[in-house]
C-alpha cells in the first residue's frame, strides 16, 4: 500500500506496532513483556507491550520490541535497560544493546551523555522498575536584566532583555562546526555576552538556548563542537558557557537545548502548555514543554527515532541504522527525495545548497517540488502518533528551513489529511508555523527567561 506520495516503500511504526498488536491479540499464545529505561537520579521510563509467546516468534518479538526500546532509549534517554519477559527475546535484545551489538552506537552515544557504564539486565517481568517521572521548571523569568543566547550552526543571536523586553539583538555569523579550536568557540560566546551587557545598566542572568545535551550546564554532546577533539573537548568545551558567564559576573546561569527553548518560547506565546516542537534543518531538533508547564528531563533527540520500520530505508550515516527522524524531517529527507520527484541537483552542491534549489523551484510553483513537501507532510501525519505514544501533545510548532515560504503549509495540510483520515484521535493537535519574527523575538526571550533570579 502507497502512503504517500513519492516513497513508496514507507511502513509507518505506528502501523507495524498497531498491526503487531493486533495479530498478537487474535494469537493463541501471547504473555507480557516489559522494558525499563532509567537515567540519570534513578528517574525511568518503562513500557508494557503483550508479544507471542511460541518459540518460533522470537525474531517478530525481537523486531518490534528493539525499534520501541531504540525509540525510548532517545526520547528519554538513559544508560541502563531492564529487560522483563521471555528470557530468549531478552538475551538477543541484550546483545543488540551491547559495546559490539548491532546498537554499539546508541550505547557508546548514551555513555557519553552520562558518564557512565551502559548496562542491560534481564529480570521477571514483575521485576521491572516502575515509571518514575521528574518535572523540571524552565523560564518564564522576565524580571530584570537578562542575556539571552542562542548559539546556533552558522550564526550566533544574543538579545539584551529588560523586564521581559527585547532592547537590544544581534546576529553574527560564525562556523563553530568547522573550527577545531575551541578558543574560536569561547572568544565567539563571549563577544555576544558583552555586546548584549553593554547595552543594559547590570546583568541580572543568562540564558542560553543551544543545540546539544546539556546537564547541569555543561556541554555532554553538541554538534557546534565537532571538530574539536576528544581532549581538548573535556578540558575548554565541558563548562565553555560557565566560564564566559563568570566573565560577566556571578548571576545565575542556564543552559537548555534549543529545542527545548524553542517549545517554551512556543508555550509562552500561545500562553498554555502540551507543546512539541520540531525544527526541520540540518537534522530535526525537538523539543517538548509538559501539561505542568516543565521538561520532562528528557533528550528528545528524535532525529535517532525510527519512524520507518523498513529495513531497506535510508540509512543515517553517523549513527548507521535505518528509518531514522532525521532522513524524514530535515534537508536530508528533501534531498532524499528530489530524484524520485525527478529533480536532479548537482552532487557538488552543500546540502544547504541543494535544499535552495527544491526551494527556488517550489517558489515557482514546481509540482516536483510540491510532492516532496507533501511526502514530508505524510511522514510527519504518520509519525504524529507514534510520537503520541511518549508525549501528550496539544500544540505542535514545526519550524526550520525546510518548512520556509509555501512548503511549511504544505507539510501542515498534509499531515492534518493524513490525521484526519486515518487518527482522528489526533486530528485535534493544533500544528502551527510560528511567525518568523515573533520566532527570532520569542526565542531570545525564552532563552533569557531561563534563569530564575537569587534573592
Amino acid at each position: 500500500m502507497n502512503l504517500t506520495r513519492l516513497d513508496k516503500t514507507f511502513e509507518p511504526m505506528i502501523l507495524v506496532l498497531r498491526q503487531f498488536q493486533q495479530e498478537v491479540e487474535a494469537s493463541k499464545g501471547k504473555e507480557p513483556f516489559a522494558f525499563s529505561v532509567e537515567r540519570n537520579e534513578g528517574y525511568t521510563y518503562t513500557f508494557h507491550l503483550d508479544i507471542f509467546s511460541n518459540s518460533n516468534q522470537v525474531d517478530r518479538n525481537f523486531g518490534i520490541l528493539e525499534r520501541l526500546i531504540k525509540s525510548v532509549l532517545w526520547v528519554v534517554g538513559g544508560y541502563k535497560i531492564y529487560l522483563g519477559g521471555n528470557k530468549a527475546v531478552s538475551q538477543k535484545l541484550k546483545d543488540a544493546f551491547s559495546h559490539g551489538g548491532l546498537r554499539k552506537f546508541d550505547v557508546h552515544f548514551m555513555e557519553r551523555v552520562y558518564e557512565r557504564p551502559f548496562e542491560v539486565v534481564m529480570v521477571d517481568y514483575n521485576q521491572v522498575p516502575q515509571t518514575k517521572a521528574c518535572s523540571i521548571p524552565v523560564g518564564g523569568n522576565l524580571d530584570g536584566c537578562r542575556i539571552g543566547f542562542d548559539a546556533g550552526g552558522s550564526d550566533r543571536k544574543v538579545s539584551a532583555v529588560i523586564d521581559g523586553q527585547v532592547v537590544y539583538s544581534e546576529e553574527v555569523v560564525w562556523l563553530p562546526k568547522v573550527n577545531s579550536d575551541p578558543r574560536y568557540h569561547y572568544e565567539g560566546i563571549l563577544d555576544s555576552f558583552k555586546r548584549a551587557a553593554s547595552k543594559m545598566p547590570r546583568v541580572d542572568a543568562i540564558g542560553i538556548s543551544s543545540a546539544g545535551i546539556y546537564i547541569d550546564n555543561r556541554v555532554r554532546v553538541a554538534s557546534l563542537f565537532l571538530k574539536v577533539d576528544e581532549k581538548d573537548f573535556d578540558r575548554d568545551v565541558k563548562d565553555i558557557y560557565i566560564r564566559a558567564a563568570k566573565e560577566i559576573g556571578d548571576v545565575p546561569l542556564e543552559a537548555a537545548n534549543d529545542g527545548d527553548v524553542t517549545a517554551l518560547a512556543g508555550a509562552m506565546e500561545l500562553k498554555d502548555n502540551k507543546v512539541l516542537g520540531i525544527a526541520m534543518g540540518t537534522s530535526e531538533a525537538v523539543g517538548y514543554i509538559n501539561a505542568e508547564g516543565t521538561l520532562n528531563g528528557w533528550l528528545s533527540e528524535l532525529a535517532f527515532v525510527p519512524v520507518d520500520f523498513n529495513p531497506n530505508s535510508m540509512e543515517d550515516e553517523w549513527s548507521g541504522d535505518y528509518g531514522c527522524g532525521v532522513k524524514y524531517f530535515s534537508q536530508d529527507s528533501v534531498i532524499k527525495l528530489a530524484p524520485l520527484a525527478g529533480i536532479t541537483i548537482d552532487e557538488s552542491l552543500t546540502p544547504a545548497e541543494k535544499l535552495k534549489v527544491v526551494q527556488k523551484l517550489m517558489a515557482n510553483n514546481d509540482e516536483r517540488a510540491r510532492a516532496i513537501f507533501e511526502t514530508i507532510g505524510e511522514y510527519l501525519g504518520y509519525s504524529i502518533p507514534y510520537y503520541g505514544l511518549f508525549y501528550d501533545i496539544k500544540h505542535m510548532l514545526i519550524l526550520g528551513r525546510v518548512t520556509s515560504g509555501e512548503a511549511g503549509n504544505i507539510i501542515i495540510d498534509k499531515a492534518k489529511e493524513v490525521l484526519n483520515t486515518h487518527f482522528k484521535e489526533f486530528a485535534s493537535i493544533n500544528i502551527i508555523i510560528p511567525d518568523e519574527e515573533n520566532r527570532r523575538v520569542g526565542q531570545s526571550i525564552a532563552a533569557a527567561s531561563l534563569p530564575k533570579l537569587r534573592k
